[in-house]
C-alpha cells in the first residue's frame, strides 16, 4: 500500500490527487440526514428579523445545562435580557421535530473588522417544509407576544430634540422620541362604563380584523374623534389606549409641516402597531384657511403648502394603505368648528364626546383618588345632585380630591367647590337676562323719543301750514 501511494504521488499532479479524493469522499462518504440554516444578523444595511425573532424566542428556551449565557440591560428595559453566549446550544422542539439551534460569532474580515453574528438551526432534512412553513412563523409570533410583554411604550414627536431608540438612531420624518410613562388606564378613567366597554370592544375587534380588513380591501387602520371641553380626559384616553394596546404614539402637529409632501415623509416613517395623535385639528391653520377660502373666493391658494385635500389622502387616500395596525385620533374641543370633510364617514369611524363629569365618573374618582365607595357616605347624594345641574369637568372634579388626604375634608371641599359653579353659572345666567331686558328697556325708550320728535315735527309742519293759509 505504502509502494501504491508513493507511486501515485510520484506519478499524478497535486492538483489532480486532489480533485480525486474529494470525489472519492464525495461518492462514498456518508450523507448527513441534517440540515442547517444559517441565519445571519444583518441583511445587506439593514437588520434581519428572523435573527431578531429567534434571538428573543430563545431567551424563553434555554436549558438549565447551559453553561454560559449573556445578561444585559438598558436604562430604557423594564427585565434583564437573557441571551447565549457564543457556541452555546439549545436545543427546541416542535411537534414530532428536534431542533438545534447554536450561537456562532466569527470575527469579520478587515479593515472593518468586528464580530459577525450569526445562529445556525439544524433539524432533519425531512422536516424541512415544516420548520420553513409552521416552525418559523410560530417563532415570529411567540417573539412579538415576548416583545410585547416587555415592551416600553414610546411618545415620538417631530419637535423631539433626542431619540430614546437603543441604537441611539433618529427615525426618519425628523422624529424624536421619550419612554411614555404616562399612568393612565381604561380602569382608572373618569368615564361612563358603557362609553368605556364600548370603546374597549371596539379596540379589541379592530385587532383580531386584519383578515376581514384584506377581505373587503380596506386599509387595517381605524379613526377616531374625540370632541369635548378641556379637562374631559382626551388626553388620559390616548394615554390608556396606548398602555391598553401596548403601540407607541406619534404626536403630529400640523404647524410644524410646511407641505403635503413633507407631511408624507413623515408618516411613511411611522410604525406599524402605532397611534397617530393630531390634537386641536379645529386648530390648524391650513384647515381654518380652507374654511375662510370657500367664505371668501378672492383668497390665493398657496401651492407647496400643507392642504386639507394632503391631510384626507394621508388619512383615507392611496398614502393611508402604507402600514397596518395604526390608529388615527383627532382631538377637539370645538366638534362644529371642524371641517365637514373631515368628518366625512370612513376617515374618523368612531366619534366619542368626553362629556363633564358624571356621577359614575365621580364614584371613580373617589375610588382611585380617597379609596372610598359611596356606601353609607353622606357628601355623595349631595355631590351626585350638584353633579346633576353643574357643568365640572373630571379633571376639575379630581383636583378638588387630590387636596387632602382625609376623605371627607376632599368631598367637603368637592361639595363647596361645584356650589360655587353652580352660583356662577345663575349669576351669569341672570346678568345675560339683565342685560337683555335694560336691552329692551333702551329699545323702548328710543322708540318713545323718536315717537315724540315725530309728533313734534308733525305739529311744526302743521303750524307752518296754517300761518300759510292765513296769509
Amino acid at each position: 500500500m505504502m509502494l501504491v501511494r508513493s507511486v501515485a504521488n510520484e506519478l499524478i499532479p497535486h492538483q489532480l490527487r486532489s480533485y480525486l479524493y474529494s470525489a472519492f469522499r464525495y461518492f462514498f462518504t456518508p450523507l448527513s440526514p441534517d440540515l442547517t440554516l444559517a441565519i445571519d444578523e444583518r441583511c445587506g444595511m439593514s437588520k434581519n428579523q428572523v435573527y431578531e425573532a429567534a434571538e428573543v424566542y430563545l431567551s424563553t428556551r434555554i436549558s438549565p445545562k447551559t453553561e454560559r449565557l449573556k445578561l444585559s440591560k438598558t436604562r430604557k428595559q423594564k427585565h434583564f435580557t437573557i441571551g447565549l453566549e457564543k457556541g452555546e446550544l439549545v436545543v427546541d422542539g416542535f411537534e414530532d421535530v428536534r431542533l438545534t439551534w447554536r450561537f456562532v460569532c466569527t470575527e469579520g474580515q478587515k479593515p472593518h473588522g468586528g464580530e459577525k453574528k450569526h445562529f445556525e438551526l439544524s433539524f432533519n432534512k425531512k422536516h424541512k417544509d415544516k420548520v420553513l412553513d409552521f416552525y418559523l412563523p410560530y417563532v415570529f409570533l411567540k417573539a412579538e407576544e415576548i416583545k410585547k410583554q416587555d415592551k416600553m411604550i414610546k411618545l415620538y414627536s417631530r419637535q423631539c430634540p433626542f431619540s430614546c431608540e437603543d441604537d441611539n438612531e433618529r427615525r426618519g420624518g425628523s422624529w424624536g422620541s421619550i419612554i411614555l410613562e404616562h399612568p393612565a388606564t381604561f380602569d382608572t378613567l373618569a368615564m361612563d362604563p358603557a362609553l368605556k366597554k364600548m370603546i374597549i370592544d371596539d379596540l379589541e375587534m379592530f385587532l383580531r380584523r386584519k383578515a376581514y380588513y384584506k377581505k373587503v380591501g380596506k386599509a387595517w387602520k381605524r379613526g377616531y374623534l374625540l370632541y369635548g371641553p378641556p379637562g374631559t380626559g382626551k388626553s388620559s384616553l390616548v394615554a390608556a389606549m396606548a398602555n391598553y394596546l401596548k403601540f407607541d404614539i406619534y404626536d403630529l402637529g400640523l404647524t410644524s409641516v410646511r407641505s403635503d409632501a413633507e407631511l408624507r415623509r413623515t408618516l411613511l416613517s411611522t410604525t406599524n402597531r402605532s397611534i397617530l395623535l393630531i390634537e386641536d385639528i379645529d386648530c390648524s391653520s391650513e384647515v381654518l384657511e380652507r374654511q375662510m377660502r370657500n367664505k371668501n373666493k378672492k383668497l390665493p391658494d398657496k401651492t407647496g403648502q400643507l392642504t386639507l385635500s394632503g391631510i384626507l389622502n394621508c388619512i383615507d387616500g392611496l398614502w393611508s394603505s402604507c402600514g397596518d395596525e395604526r390608529i388615527i385620533v383627532f382631538t377637539t374641543n370645538y366638534k362644529d368648528r371642524i371641517d365637514p370633510a373631515l368628518l366625512r364617514p370612513g376617515r374618523m369611524d368612531l366619534h366619542i364626546n368626553m362629556s363633564y363629569c358624571t356621577t359614575d365618573g365621580f364614584r371613580l374618582l373617589a375610588s382611585n383618588y380617597l379609596g372610598i365607595s359611596s356606601k353609607h357616605n353622606p357628601f355623595f347624594a349631595e355631590i351626585d345632585s350638584l353633579l346633576n345641574s353643574t357643568e365640572a369637568t373630571p379633571a376639575e372634579a379630581a383636583e378638588e380630591l387630590m387636596k387632602s388626604d382625609d376623605p371627607n375634608i376632599a368631598l367637603q371641599g368637592l361639595v363647596n367647590f361645584l356650589k360655587r359653579k353652580r352660583d356662577e353659572a345663575d349669576d351669569e345666567t341672570e346678568n345675560k337676562a339683565t342685560g337683555c331686558g335694560e336691552v329692551d328697556s333702551s329699545v323702548r325708550r328710543l322708540n318713545a323719543i323718536v315717537s315724540r320728535v315725530k309728533r313734534l315735527k308733525t305739529n311744526v309742519d302743521r303750524r307752518k301750514i296754517m300761518m300759510r293759509k292765513r296769509k
